[in-house]
């Protein structure tokens, strides 16, 4: 099983600089939640914007650098067939896609993600300079939706929602 877990403003934004584009708190959990325990496979310069590394979570990490070393007990790959060989190799029988982009998309158009957790922000962040690719919904179902307004901590609104491959 292979879950896609973004962030996604309506414009699909996700980033600008190698950042997010907002902080919301109840998203940053849920993200530790799902992810808790589990390899992560993302691209090497999502990598290097985490604040470090994240507890509890063995980083598989995409890079065209062959000389590129990960932290230890972690993993580099070179493309995204081979980071989930990697997987496969560790007996992962789940793993989460967590960005960036370009991963996003070749994981998406290759057919190898099963699931989406999206947290759909409601705004459109127009400085954004990474987004987040279409999909078909021929493709994909909504099985679950969760609203959370915005409030003191989250300067958006956004929902949880869930999508299965059809």
């Amino acid at each position: 099983m292979s879950t896609i877990v973004v962030a996604k403003a309506k414009n699909n934004a996700i980033g600008k600089n190698n950042d997010l584009l907002w902080r919301l708190p109840d998203d940053f959990k849920f993200f530790k939640q799902v992810t808790l325990d589990h390899f992560v496979i993302l691209g090497r310069k999502t990598f290097e914007s985490l604040p470090g590394l994240l507890p509890r979570r063995t980083f598989v990490i995409i890079t065209r650098q062959k000389e590129y070393q990960a932290p230890e007990g972690h993993f580099v790959a070179h493309s995204l067939e081979e980071a989930y060989r990697i997987c496969q190799e560790q007996t992962q029988q789940e793993v989460f896609v967590i960005g960036g982009g370009v991963i996003y998309k070749e994981s998406i158009d290759k057919g190898l993600i099963d699931k989406m957790f999206i947290t759909e922000v409601d705004a459109n962040i127009e400085d954004a300079d990474t987004f987040f690719p279409e999909f078909s919904m021929n493709e994909w179902k909504e099985v679950a939706r969760e609203y959370h307004s915005a409030d003191d901590k989250h300067e958006y609104a956004f929902d949880f929602v869930t999508y299965s491959k059809v």
